[in-house]
This record gives structure tokens, C-alpha cells and sequence, in this order.
């Protein structure tokens, strides 16, 4: 990243600096979004195995080792989604300009194809280990956390120059400058993240004996390294770091919320997490972006669409092996039953309420008087683990501003849900998403109309309709 840094008096730049680091904090629960690989010590230059391949794609000749090792890190970019930050819209595949909006101003992702001028050309192996997995740039400065280099801190060394193969050698280069934050001084400081990089950052894994032959341990090497989960699955602590980055702890993939999404708590609690889930049903969202449960919106579309479906087989399903061995945050929860009471009332014409008849009026055409939807099409609200979080931003989001499933090559067809923003006042959203949230078993907290209308502001939705 290009830093901003002004020099001043002490006394100014240690205030300056704590504000910078408040401020990076918030950034960083904002900022959090799929990236590029975990951290390890340093990186052996003893040529390693690969410790994955590529799914559906011919293998290199046996005889190429650095062929192969060029394949291996193209797949691992893909598992840690690393097009998704530096790749901006319209623009070149690794070129970076993408922009990310924080509190304190806008940042923008960097340049990392092999241009020696701007990009990454001129990083050896060991820089290369020391941006991805220690958050640490070649000319010193700490990386902002956009970077979720403490999840890439578990990386194993043979996947970090495989992935330096790849992107030395399988990416092409693109002369283009990286932009300059739009940070003013003194949030634009970067020594303040130092200190937040040396208290939150785990040290770097080495490369010790693979356990690959487990699923179970290949999922937690997945998800807690490359697939970077719990960037935004995980609630984040007093300085907006993640509250935990391993299973030690239930606040682990407990839910966090990022873009005003919340990202969905992942652990097996029985009404909003995955404790309803199989593994089959886990491998179908991750490769299909839908299944019977829930559908893709939000960030998680663009993780399917560009990650997780180019995924192979056993790399899903070792996710989803080691999702189900992680416990319930509400161990005595109880699951819930559907109920057809609200499915009667509205198709009798019994539901008078507003929350019902502007889900007639507005809902029911697709997700049906049962709230059962069309499977794989229209998505389910009985029931649904999103619908029964506690934290109803989600909702507020979609009925706002609409969302789309990702497409996929196992789940081709593109279904759309409009934006309500200008059609319903902050009252009706609140209205119909409490009607759903307390409907054919659902039982989750009332939607206030406050809720609705900092949703609306933060998003950038339409002002409200007058009635």
C-alpha cells in the first residue's frame, strides 16, 4: 500500500498516532474482506512439495516441477480469493485500484502482478513472506489489516512460494501506479499499526508434518489460513481485532458484521448458525452459492463466484468436515419446529397487520404464503438461520437495496431479488421483517424502524417514500 506519512513534533505525533490507531481499528472490522494468503517463518528455499492441487484443470508434466509449483499457487490464489481485493471493477486481474471505503477516508488495494516499477516484480521470496503472512511491506511499513495477514500467519511456507511462483510467473505483469490513500493526516500514520500488528498477530506457522490426510485438519488449515473466514465471521474485540482466531474459543465464526452484512455465525448453533446443516448442504453453498437452507448474497457472493466454486471436491467437503465439528455458541438452544398458523391465515385473508399485507403485497409472489419459497430459487424464510439471527442488518439490507446468488458453474442460473428501498417507508421494512421474523416458527427479535433508517443511511439507499 502507498503510506501518507508527516513528520511533526512528538508530543502532536503521539497524539496523532493514537488517534490513527483508533481509527485503523475501526477500519479494521469495516475494511475486513476476503484476501490474500496466511504467515509462516521464513520461508525455506528448499524447493517443497505442493500441498494442494488444482481441481478440473490438466496437471502440469511431471517433469516441470516449477510448472507445477506455478499450477499449486494459481489454486491456492483462488482459495484465498486474492482477485476479490486486487482486482478492481473493470480494471486487470491483480493491478489493484479497488477501492475501500473507511471511516477515516478510502484506501485502495495495490498492485501485485510482477511489474518491477509498480506492482511486485521486484520482491524477493522473503519479502513476498513477510507482506502475505507477517503484514509487513517491503519498505517496512505495516500492511492495513485489509490484509487479513493474521489469518495468513498459518500458511505453511511451501504454500507461500507456491503462490510467489504463481505470481511471479502465471500472472501478467500491468504497469499501473498504486493510488495513494485518501487518509488525511494524522489518520494517515502508519507506525500506530505496528503496534496493533505486534498485539494481535500470531506468529507465523512453520512447515511442519502435513496432516492433509485428514479432512478434518485440512478443513481448519483452510479456513483459519487461506479461506480467511474468520475475517468476517468473527465478532471483533476493543480494538476491533478478531475476538478469536481459532476454535479455542466460541466467539470463533460466531458471526461478525462487515458492509453492513452480517456475516453469518458458522458454528453449529441450531437457529442461526449450521447446526441444521449437512455437509452436503455446506459443499452445495460453497460450490453452487444456494442450497435448500439459504442462498449467497452480500460479500459471499463474490467469495463463491470467484473462490470457492473453483474449489476441488475434497476441499470443500474438508471444510464442511471440520464447520461441523465446531460447537454451538447457545449449546442449549432449542431448534425450531415450523408452525402453519401464519401459511393459513394468509391464504384465508386472516393477516391484517401492515407486516403482513406488505409481505402479500410485496413477498409472497416468491418466497410463498408458507415461507417456504421455491427451493434453490427462491430461498426459504421459515426457518432460515438468516432470518433467526439476532442481528437483523442482513435483512434490512437485502429488503433495501435487493441482492443476487452468485453464478456458478454447478448452480448456473442467475436469480435476483429487487430493492424495496423506494417502494417501502423505514416503518414497513421494520413491519414486514418482524411479521417474518415471528412467523411459521421463526423466532427472532422485532425490527424497529431506527434500525431500518440507519441501515437505509449507511447503505446509500434511497430516502424513504412519503405516505
Amino acid at each position: 500500500m502507498i503510506r501518507k506519512t508527516m513528520m511533526k513534533r512528538s508530543a502532536i505525533a503521539l497524539a496523532a498516532g493514537t488517534l490513527a490507531f483508533a481509527a485503523v481499528a475501526v477500519w479494521a472490522q469495516n475494511a475486513a474482506a476476503p484476501a490474500s494468503a496466511p504467515a509462516a517463518p521464513a520461508v525455506s528455499p528448499t524447493p517443497m512439495a505442493p500441498a494442494t492441487t488444482a481441481a478440473g484443470s490438466q496437471a502440469p508434466a511431471a517433469n516441470d516441477p516449477q510448472a507445477q509449483l506455478v499450477k499449486q499457487g494459481e489454486y491456492l490464489a483462488r482459495a484465498a480469493d486474492c482477485a476479490a481485493c486486487h482486482t478492481a471493477p473493470k480494471g486487470l486481474p491483480f493491478a489493484g485500484g479497488l477501492p475501500i471505503a473507511s471511516p477515516i477516508g478510502t484506501i485502495y488495494s495495490t498492485n501485485i502482478t510482477p511489474d518491477k516499477d509498480t506492482g511486485i516484480g521486484s520482491y524477493s521470496l522473503d519479502d513476498f513472506d513477510k507482506a502475505v503472512r507477517h503484514g509487513v511491506a517491503k519498505n517496512g511499513a505495516t500492511l492495513y489489516p485489509a490484509m487479513p495477514y493474521t489469518s495468513y500467519a498459518k500458511v505453511r511456507p511451501a504454500d507461500v512460494k507456491a503462490l510467489y511462483a504463481y505470481f511471479m510467473n502465471g500472472v501478467k505483469p500491468v504497469a499501473q501506479t498504486n493510488k495513494s490513500t485518501d487518509i488525511p493526516w494524522p489518520m494517515s500514520m502508519r507506525w500506530p499499526l505496528s503496534i496493533w500488528r505486534n498485539m494481535f498477530a500470531p506468529a507465523v506457522v512453520g512447515d511442519t508434518a502435513s496432516t492433509d490426510n485428514d479432512p478434518i485438519s485440512r478443513g481448519r488449515y483452510l479456513v483459519e489460513g487461506l479461506a480467511h473466514c474468520s475475517a468476517c465471521h468473527t465478532p471483533r474485540g476493543f480494538a476491533l481485532q478478531e475476538k478469536a482466531l481459532t476454535d479455542d474459543s466460541t466467539a470463533f465464526l460466531s458471526g461478525g458484521v462487515v458492509d453492513n452484512f452480517l456475516a453469518k455465525n458458522l458454528r453449529g448453533d441450531v437457529t442461526d448458525g449450521l447446526g441444521n446443516w449437512s455437509e452436503g448442504d455446506i459443499t452445495a453453498f460453497l460450490k453452487g452459492g444456494r442450497n435448500d437452507h439459504s442462498a449467497a448474497f452480500g460479500g459471499m457472493t463474490d467469495v463463491v463466484q470467484h473462490s470457492t466454486q473453483h474449489m476441488n471436491d475434497d476441499d470443500l467437503t474438508a471444510i464442511a468436515k471440520y464447520l461441523k465439528t465446531l460447537k454451538p455458541v447457545d449449546p442449549n438452544a432449542k431448534a425450531l419446529a415450523y408452525d402453519d398458523t401464519v401459511a393459513k391465515a394468509l391464504r384465508t385473508g386472516a393477516g391484517k397487520g401492515n407486516g403482513a399485507l406488505t409481505f402479500l403485497d410485496n413477498c409472497a409472489a416468491c418466497h410463498r404464503s408458507t415461507g417456504k419459497g421455491y427451493t434453490q430459487t427462491f430461498p426459504t424464510l421459515a426457518l432460515s438461520s438468516t432470518v433467526n439471527s439476532a442481528d437483523p442488518t442482513s435483512l434490512i439490507h437485502i429488503v433495501l437495496r435487493g441482492a443476487e446468488m452468485p453464478w456458478t458453474k454447478s448452480a448456473p442460473t442467475h436469480y435476483a431479488m429487487p430493492g424495496f428501498d423506494d417502494r417501502l417507508t423505514d416503518q414497513d421494512v421494520a413491519d414486514v421483517l418482524t411479521f417474518v421474523r415471528s412467523s411459521w416458527g421463526n423466532k427472532a427479535p422485532a425490527v424497529t424502524a431506527t434500525q431500518v433508517a440507519k441501515v437505509r443511511k449507511e447503505v446509500g439507499a434511497a430516502v424513504q417514500p412519503q405516505r
